[in-house]
């Protein structure tokens, strides 16, 4: 799942244009992403608030067991490395 302050039909763009096929959450006002403390203030475009690139392994009671979190958008958690962190956490 993924979640942006972006709008629902900006999202959904952006899902068409990328192939995305995982749930693409809108969170306009920021609720859920001040509540991860994820928030890059002024960092989007025309100084918007946009979120901070992050990956979060949240397990079944919604305890967050594994997080990567980046100032640098183009900086992502690889694949292997997400799996690897499941699988450490069983």
């Amino acid at each position: 799942m993924a979640i942006s302050v972006d709008a629902p039909d900006v999202t959904k763009g952006l899902c068409q244009r990328r192939g995305y096929t995982y749930t693409f959450l809108s969170d306009p006002n920021a609720e859920v992403i001040r509540r991860y403390d994820v928030l890059h203030p002024g960092a989007g475009m025309k100084g918007h608030d946009i979120a901070r690139p992050a990956e979060f392994l949240v397990d079944s009671s919604g305890t967050v067991r594994w997080v990567n979190l980046t100032n640098d958008f183009r900086v992502r958690a690889r694949p292997e490395q997400m799996i690897q962190a499941a699988k450490a956490l069983q």
